[in-house]
């Protein structure tokens, strides 16, 4: 049967699948243009915590290991403000960026950084451990560390972006609806695309697939598939005791990387203390079987980080969150339509794990293809038939701009 909203509708321009970060901004930036013909259909409640758009914060930067990414990430600010001024809501906040490491064991790593900078024209900084310290007292880092300041860096709080997307949205005209998994899709002879939900059938010109984790479940009855790495991840709070030093006007956004591990850190935002975990690091599960069970392994190697270099920031543990990473096996971006496979009206997008900070300007570049058959930001590296996802022994790598191991599709946890 056809479904049907509340106003009797079943035709829309564009629907997108999946209304998390990248598909709360993709709905956001087509309702702008496209008003009411925008209909978002999410499989659970909107804000749920089955995937990996839903927390206090997450990390924004200029800082990035490759151009590919560095030229895009100064437009990831300016489409985040457009949300601010729109709302009136403040969803962005500078506290600079740390790229953090011993002296002589991921130099490479870091340096990698500051050309990619470099090439850009971002303004960055090299620090020894001791101005590291001098810069944030909360840091007991001497001449043995090195790091690499960029003042720009900060957090976006990914629970009010997605609210804002979305609430922005429905006010130009688009319509969401919660609890719809999608179960199929097919084309019509008309040429346009019909989606089949739990709630009946929808028909539009062009549909939009941010569904994380759930992707190749969405697509199951295209034949088009995208290899990903579905894995559960983890982030644990701190009820430091000195939380006046872990404000985010007084302590940055910073990465430590490690020969094992990449680990994050975060300042205090709204009821949670100082943030803290590690990159890729997780299990492979699948989006329907996955545990919410934290890991006590990367929980005391993230304890451990903070006792060598930011003791203060420990205190009695809050609460330990899981999520979800879709991973690619290069861990880039898929953003491409489907053309190559028969299907030029279906657009994907796979965040690959750290595509949060890109979120509005990603649904902004999806509108765009979606409206006007292309983007003006340059997504050429993010292809759908790459060699990375179509070769069978392409040999996956983890951790983004580092050659630090090929992941081992048995680990079951992290390893110390």
């Amino acid at each position: 049967m056809a479904a049907e909203n509340s106003e009797g509708r079943t035709f829309y321009d564009y629907i997108v699948i999946g209304c998390g970060g990248i598909g709360s901004g993709a709905l956001y930036w087509l309702s702008k243009r496209a008003k009411g013909g925008v209909l978002g259909l999410e499989q659970f409640k909107l804000g749920h915590d089955n995937g990996g758009s839903q927390d206090h914060s997450r990390i924004i930067r200029l800082t990035y290991h490759d151009p590919m990414y560095t030229k895009l990430t100064p437009d990831t600010y300016t489409c985040w403000e457009e949300v601010e001024r729109e709302s009136g809501l403040k969803v962005l906040y500078k506290t600079g960026s740390l790229q953090v490491a011993r002296k002589g064991e991921m130099d490479d790593l870091i340096k990698k950084y500051a050309d990619s900078m470099k090439k850009e024209n971002i303004d960055y900084e090299w620090l020894t451990g001791s101005q590291l310290r001098q810069r944030f007292p909360q840091f007991t880092t001497d001449d043995r560390y090195i790091a690499l300041y960029q003042k720009d860096g900060g957090l976006v709080d990914a629970a009010l972006c997605n609210a804002v997307h979305t609430q922005l949205a429905r006010g130009n005209g688009a319509t969401i609806i919660e609890n719809c998994p999608v179960t199929r899709l097919e084309k019509d002879q008309q040429g346009n695309i019909c989606v089949h939900t739990t709630k009946g059938k929808f028909y539009c010109r062009k549909v939009i697939v941010t569904s994380g984790a759930w992707i190749n479940q969405v697509l199951s009855s295209t034949g088009v598939h995208v290899p990903v790495y579905v894995t559960q991840e983890q982030v644990t709070y701190h009820a430091t005791p000195h939380m006046k030093d872990f404000t985010k006007d007084k302590y940055p956004i910073w990465f430590f990387h490690d020969p094992k591990y990449d680990f994050y850190m975060m300042p205090i935002n709204n009821n949670s203390g100082p943030k803290i975990g590690i990159d890729a690091a997780g299990p492979v599960v699948t989006a329907n079987t996955r545990t919410f069970e934290p890991d006590p392994v990367r929980e005391r190697a993230c304890e451990e980080l903070y006792k060598e270099l930011v003791p203060k920031a420990l205190g009695p543990k809050l609460y330990t969150k899981t999520c979800l990473y879709d991973i690619t096996p290069d861990r880039n971006f898929v953003v491409d339509t489907c053309e190559k496979y028969g299907w030029k009206n279906l657009i994907v997008c796979c965040g690959a794990g750290h595509a949060f900070k890109f979120a509005s300007l990603l649904g902004k570049i999806l509108s765009e293809m979606a409206i006007d058959g292309q983007t003006q930001y340059d997504i050429s590296h993010f292809n759908i038939d790459r060699q990375a996802l179509t070769d069978p022994n392409y040999e996956p790598i983890f951790y983004y701009g580092t050659d630090k191991k090929a992941f081992d599709k048995t680990h079951q946890k992290a390893k110390l």
